[in-house]
């Protein structure tokens, strides 16, 4: 269980950089396609509420990668 946990770990750094990448590329594309106010508005907060998420998620597969989370059975 413990080598699962890791793993996901891995996975869970690897999945914040995506996820952050495809959060602003999506924001752009957006944006380019109707660019009022309230449309700028909309994606920039999502873009600043879910960058910090995903941070938390690589942090997290970190600590998972590292052993934090290890049971000592």
């Amino acid at each position: 269980m413990n080598q699962l946990r890791r793993i996901a770990g891995i996975i869970w750094i690897l999945l914040g950089p995506a996820a952050i990448y495809f959060l602003i590329k999506t924001a752009a594309a957006e944006i380019a396609q109707k660019p009022d106010t309230s449309t700028i508005i909309q994606w920039s907060v999502f873009v600043v509420v879910f960058v910090p998420i995903a941070v938390g998620l690589v942090i997290f597969g970190y600590y998972a990668f590292r052993g934090e989370y290890d049971a000592n059975d």
